[in-house]
């Protein structure tokens, strides 16, 4: 439920939902949502109903779908790429209470249909560059897109991490547009568990994401636009682990940004754990763990067996007792810690709900500069990733980038 010291009125009182509205309004400032298109479509959606929040969202990523196709075929693209980008951004806004992998899966694709038409139409208007890459890994290859403005020779670079569940419209929601608008290349890659690394290849999660930052450094310090010298990374949500945890084997990097910091990812699963589950977990009882789950989530009220088999799908496993286990391998050791040292912006959103003290913590724990960044519910840019100050939230990390890895590097 909302806190009352948010000072905001809630759409929904399930919060997965209303958190989720945030985060899509939050889209409007780099065109990936409208508001009308926002408030029209949570209207029609009863609180606590995941099957209508999929449907709700679906037929509004149609229609927006639709118009982009109908302004593509008159050869208006840059109305046809501006509304692709808000069609992707809905179609994973749909995702998010998928009941089954199928629905998950057809509206994944959709999204992602519907984000690779606006690069390319971006690309062929021609004032910024979304080059599709493939980037080794292992005995296979992560899909991933750079972004940059032609002509400009090599750049300062951002590398930017998503999230556990973020679709691949964050990365220009939360990275890529503000940082272009300052000169940067930026890179994303869809690593293990997310994305097409998920969907399509069946990648699940690994914690030690130096093994997808180091080979991506690799490959795209070779470019043209690409300042092999000047890489900075920004990791948002689940990404304020994996950047930390990745910088402190990776030390190419010279500057880094968790957002939030991420110290143990397996609390925000473990804390609702009650505490005989969370004994048996602790003993080691699979089958036993697995059955009272089971059990208990036909009594749960709200969507938590939706969101938990949302939750477990990047893991790549199908018991409960598998998922708790493997989340607790996400914690950052005091050898991680000691490792890292390059420059670091650590975020502190106010009421932040899933990793809350842990950016304080991250801090404390880090003898490499350190900085952080609060946000305040005062400002509107409280809880996880601040959805709803995206312009604030560039502009404070983007200053701090620009600080730290400079545009002359003279």
């Amino acid at each position: 439920m909302f806190s009352h010291a948010t000072a905001r009125r809630p759409f929904f009182s399930d919060d997965g939902f209303q958190f989720a509205v945030e985060v899509t309004l939050g889209g409007v400032r780099h065109g990936a949502a409208e508001p009308g298109d926002v408030l029209r479509t949570i209207a029609r959606i009863p609180d606590g109903r995941p099957e209508a929040w999929v449907a709700e969202w679906t037929a509004t990523a149609d229609r927006v779908a639709d118009e982009a196709r109908a302004a593509e075929a008159t050869g208006h693209h840059r109305s046809a790429a501006a509304r692709w980008l808000r069609a992707a951004n809905y179609y994973s806004r749909a995702t998010d209470s998928a009941d089954t992998t199928e629905v998950f899966t057809g509206l994944w694709e959709h999204h992602r249909d519907a984000w690779d038409r606006f690069c390319d139409l971006t690309t062929a208007i021609g004032d910024i560059a979304i080059e599709r890459i493939t980037v080794p890994y292992e005995d296979t290859t992560l899909p991933g897109y750079v972004f940059t403005r032609p002509g400009a020779g090599a750049r300062r670079t951002l590398v930017f991490v998503n999230g556990s569940d973020g679709p691949v419209v964050s990365a220009w929601t939360d990275g890529a547009a503000d940082a272009l608008a300052r000169g940067w290349t930026v890179v994303t890659v869809d690593g293990p568990g997310q994305n097409a690394a998920l969907v399509r290849q069946g990648i699940p999660f690994r914690p030690d994401w130096e093994a997808v930052l180091t080979p991506l450094i690799d490959h795209v310090s070779t470019r043209d636009d690409v300042d092999g010298d000047r890489i900075a990374v920004l990791g948002l949500s689940q990404g304020g682990f994996w950047v930390p945890r990745a910088v402190a084997h990776e030390h190419r990097v010279v500057a880094a940004v968790a957002d939030p910091g991420v110290v143990d990812v397996s609390t925000a699963a473990l804390a609702n754990l009650p505490g005989f589950l969370r004994r048996t977990l602790d003993a080691g009882d699979k089958e036993k763990f697995d059955q009272e789950m089971a059990w208990g989530l036909r009594f749960s009220r709200g969507n938590l067996s939706t969101t938990l088999a949302w939750r477990m799908r990047p893991y790549g496993v199908d018991s409960y007792y598998d998922f708790f286990t493997a989340s607790q391998q996400y914690r950052l050791t005091p050898e991680d810690l000691a490792g890292i040292r390059c420059p670091m912006l650590i975020t502190d959103p106010e009421h932040e709900q899933f990793w809350p003290g842990q950016s304080a913590e991250l801090a404390r724990s880090l003898t490499c500069p350190v900085t952080v960044l609060p946000f305040t519910a005062a400002e509107g840019a409280d809880r996880h990733c601040e959805p709803l100050a995206p312009a604030l939230r560039g502009e404070r990390i983007l200053d701090w980038l620009d600080d730290t890895v400079p545009a002359d590097p003279r």
